[in-house]
C-alpha cells in the first residue's frame, strides 16, 4: 500500500484463561475447555475475594468484565467457573510467544504480558504480503502454542492496536489511515484507546458520541473540558496520529516491571491493591526466574485525564519476594494516591543486583524470610514437576499472604 511503516499488534485472546486452558488440556486431553464455558481467572470462588483477570467469551455474554471484583462477576453469572491465577505459567507462555514472534522481526516491543508490537517495515519482504504474513503468524501460534490471537495491522502503533480490538477472537484486521473514516470514526468514543468512562461521560454531555465526533471537534473545545494535555492527545488519537516507535520498554539490567490499563476507572483502595497483587506476582516471578533482586520499587498511575503520578522507595535490602513487593507497593499507593479515578496502574523495580548476594537487614523478620524461601521453593517445584503438583497448598498460602499485605496497607497512615 506504499506506507512508510508497517506495524503489527499481537493480542492474545483472553490470555490467562487461554493459557490456563491449554495447560489443563495438555495434562488431561479429556478436561473441560474453560474457553467453551462461562469461566474466569482470578481470586477465590469460595471466599469471593479478588478481581477478574481474564474471562471467557461465554462469560462476557453475561457482562463479566476484566478488572471487576469477583463478587460482582458471580452476581452476574452464578454458574461462573473461577480458577486461581498462576503467573509462573503465564510468564512461560508469554516467553514462548515472544520467541515465536522473533522469527519475523528483531524489532519487538512487549507491551504487556499478552501483547506485543512488531515493526515489520524492514522484514516484511521476506515473508510476503502483510495479510499473508499475519495469517502465517496466527496459524503458527494456534498450531504450535495452542492458543489464539488477534492481529492488527497498520502504519503506526495506535491504529494497529485499535485494529486488533475489532471483532474477536482469532481474527486479523487492518486499519490504515485511509480506512479510519469507515472503520474507526463510527465507533463509540469509549472504544478509542485511553478514553475512560469519565472522559466519555464528559464528551457525551457536550454532544460528542463517536470517535469521529472527537476527530472533527475543535481541539480547543476538547482542551477546555479535558485539559490541555489529554484533550490534545485524544484529538490526535481520534485522527489516527501516533509517531511512537516500536521500542524495548524494559532495557536489560535496568529494571523489571509491568502495568495494566484497566477496563474501567478504579477509585478504591481494595480494587487497586488487588491489581497491585497481580502485578507483584508477575514481577516477582520474573525476578526469581532470572535470579536477580531489586532494591527500589516504584508505583505509577495514570488517571482518566492522562495525568501521570508515581512514588518510589528504596528497600532496606534487595528482594525478589512477591510478598515484599506487594506490601510496599500498597504502602506507596496509599501515601500518594488521592482516589482520583485511575485508568492505569504500574509497578516498576530498579537498582537490580545479582541473586548471589543478599545484604542482611536488621528489619528482616523470620516470617518474611520464610515467605521468601517458600516462594523460591514453589517456583522450583513448579518448574520441575508442573504447577498442579502444589497448586492447592500454594494458593491457600498466597491467599493468606494477600490478606495480610492488604490488611497492613489499609492501616497505614
Amino acid at each position: 500500500m506504499g506506507h512508510d511503516r508497517l506495524i503489527f499488534h499481537i493480542d492474545v485472546n483472553s490470555a490467562f484463561l487461554s493459557w490456563e486452558s491449554v495447560y489443563r488440556l495438555e495434562q488431561d486431553p479429556e478436561a473441560l475447555d474453560l474457553r467453551a464455558i462461562p469461566s474466569a481467572v482470578g481470586g477465590d470462588s469460595k471466599s469471593r475475594h479478588g478481581i477478574v483477570l481474564a474471562k471467557s467469551t461465554p462469560a462476557k455474554k453475561y457482562g463479566v468484565a476484566t478488572g471487576e471484583p469477583l463478587v460482582n462477576a458471580l452476581r452476574k453469572c452464578p454458574e461462573l467457573t473461577v480458577v486461581p491465577s498462576r503467573f509462573d505459567l503465564y510468564l512461560k507462555c508469554s516467553k514462548k510467544l515472544i520467541r515465536l514472534l522473533e522469527d519475523y522481526t528483531p524489532d519487538i516491543e512487549k507491551f504487556s504480558i499478552d501483547e506485543a508490537f512488531l515493526d515489520m517495515t524492514e522484514t516484511i519482504h521476506l515473508f510476503g504480503s502483510p495479510l499473508k504474513t499475519a495469517d502465517q503468524i496466527r496459524q503458527r501460534i494456534a498450531r504450535e502454542l495452542k492458543f489464539t490471537v488477534n492481529i492488527g495491522i497498520s502504519s503506526n502503533k495506535l491504529l494497529a492496536k485499535m485494529a486488533s480490538d475489532f471483532e474477536k477472537p482469532d481474527k486479523i484486521h487492518t486499519l490504515f489511515p485511509e480506512e479510519i473514516r469507515e472503520k474507526m470514526w463510527p465507533l463509540p468514543l469509549r472504544d478509542l484507546f485511553f478514553v475512560g468512562s469519565s472522559a466519555a461521560d464528559k464528551m457525551n454531555r457536550i454532544g460528542l458520541h463517536t470517535i469521529g465526533d472527537i476527530a472533527a471537534c475543535d481541539v480547543r473545545i476538547l482542551k477546555s473540558h479535558l485539559g490541555n494535555k489529554y484533550g490534545a492527545l485524544i484529538h490526535r488519537y481520534a485522527n489516527g496520529l501516533d509517531d511512537e516507535p516500536v521500542a524495548d520498554r524494559e532495557p536489560v539490567n535496568k529494571g523489571y516491571g509491568n502495568s495494566i490499563t484497566l477496563s474501567r476507572d478504579v477509585s478504591d483502595y481494595d480494587t487497586a491493591f488487588q491489581v497491585l497483587l497481580a502485578l507483584s506476582e508477575t514481577v516477582g516471578a520474573r525476578l526469581r526466574e532470572d535470579h536477580i533482586r531489586c532494591n527500589c520499587i516504584c508505583v505509577e498511575i495514570k488517571d482518566w485525564q492522562f495525568n501521570s503520578r508515581s512514588h518510589q522507595l528504596t528497600l532496606d535490602a534487595p528482594t525478589d519476594s512477591t510478598y515484599v513487593l506487594h506490601q510496599n507497593a500498597c504502602r506507596l499507593l496509599k501515601e500518594f494516591w488521592d482516589l482520583t479515578p485511575v485508568r492505569l496502574i504500574g509497578l516498576r523495580t530498579s537498582q537490580i543486583s545479582e541473586d548471589s548476594y543478599e545484604q542482611l537487614s536488621l528489619f528482616d523478620t523470620g516470617q518474611s524470610r520464610k515467605m521468601q524461601d517458600l516462594e523460591r521453593a514453589v517456583d522450583k517445584i513448579r518448574g520441575k514437576y508442573g504447577t498442579d503438583i502444589i497448586k492447592r497448598a500454594s494458593f491457600l498460602k498466597k491467599d493468606a499472604l494477600t490478606d495480610h499485605a492488604v490488611s497492613k496497607a489499609k492501616h497505614l497512615s
